[in-house]
């Protein structure tokens, strides 16, 4: 996610409580969205995609945080 923020995404999941937060949280999601479309964990169609939304909401709050960060 976000290549050309590498360096600025390692530095601010190291400085930055919130965007640390919402990077794991967004992490998780994904791995639990993979679970569940793999079968591994139980989930309704509908319910991944309500985890889908919220992970892309996340990924947007990241991408927000990554430009403010880099101005």
């Amino acid at each position: 996610m976000f290549p050309e923020y590498r360096e600025l995404i390692s530095h601010l999941k190291t400085s930055d409580r919130h965007f640390s937060h919402l990077f794991d949280k967004h992490n998780n999601l994904d791995a639990k969205i993979l679970r569940m479309e793999s079968h591994k964990e139980p989930g309704t169609p509908e319910e991944i995609e309500i985890l889908k939304k919220e992970k892309l909401l996340l990924k947007d709050q990241i991408y927000a945080a990554l430009k403010k960060a880099s101005a």
